[in-house]
Formats: structure tokens, C-alpha cells, sequence
């Protein structure tokens, strides 16, 4: 399936090809930490599939539980996460896409949940919770 994306400001605009049975929610607390909130939902790309179309993107590298090297990318204006990718491993490179930042966002839908040790406790409440449309 082919996307694109934007952060929030529009200074960073990517195109990638993706395949949508590859999202998933990350509970891990790092994607807690790094989204602002209690999970984060992602899709996988291989890096010869992503083509950044504008802007430069910013990165932080983070290193995991696991030991491995993660480059975390934003936006340097507004700080939209872009994707995450591993640094030093063999083999092609693949991108954790942020699925906030992608278009088509409400055409995916997540086939998995990892690091669920980590998930808040509340997670699997959310549907009982009070609703509203807007603000």
C-alpha cells in the first residue's frame, strides 16, 4: 500500500510503501516516553521504501532494553515523530513508521500488541469511558 505523510507543521513530507498487515501498538516505555502518551501504533518499511520528500529530519538515538542502537526521527520545528529505525544491525534497515503522521491513517488498522508487560493498566477500559465527538 502506498502512503505518505506530514508532521504536523508540513515542513516534513515522506512517501512510503508500506504493507498494512505489518501494524501494530507498542506498549514498551520507551513509545510511552517518546509519543507523550500510553502507546504508540506503528507500521513497518523497508528503508529503500521510504523516500522523504521534504525537509530534514532530526534524530535521536536511543539505546534499548535489548542493548540495540534505535534512531528515533522528528521533525526539528514542530517535533512530529516520523519513524524509528536500528542503527548497526545487518541486513536492510527497516522503519517503524509513526502511523499519527501518515494520511491514510484511518485505512490501518493494528493486527498486534508488543511489550505488553508495559501497557497501562487501564488500556483494555477504554471503550466503557465516556465519549465525546469533539472538544
Amino acid at each position: 500500500m502506498k502512503i505518505d505523510g506530514a508532521c504536523h507543521c508540513g515542513n516534513i513530507t515522506y512517501e512510503a510503501e508500506i504493507d498494512p498487515e505489518k501494524m501494530a501498538v507498542c506498549h514498551c516505555s520507551d513509545c510511552q516516553t517518546l509519543s507523550g502518551t500510553a502507546f504508540r501504533t506503528i507500521v513497518f518499511t523497508q528503508e529503500s521504501d521510504f523516500n522523504l520528500k521534504s525537509g530534514e529530519l532530526k534524530t535521536y538515538v536511543k539505546v534499548a532494553e535489548s542493548g540495540r542502537k534505535r534512531a528515533q526521527t522528528f521533525c526539528p520545528d514542530c517535533g512530529t515523530p516520523i519513524y524509528a529505525g536500528r542503527i548497526g544491525d545487518e541486513g536492510p534497515a527497516v522503519f517503524g513508521l509513526r502511523v499519527g503522521a501518515i494520511k491514510q491513517r484511518d485505512q490501518l488498522r493494528p493486527f498486534r500488541q508488543v511489550w505488553c508487560r508495559s501497557a497501562q493498566d487501564w488500556i483494555d477500559n477504554l471503550g466503557a469511558l465516556e465519549k465525546s465527538e469533539t472538544q
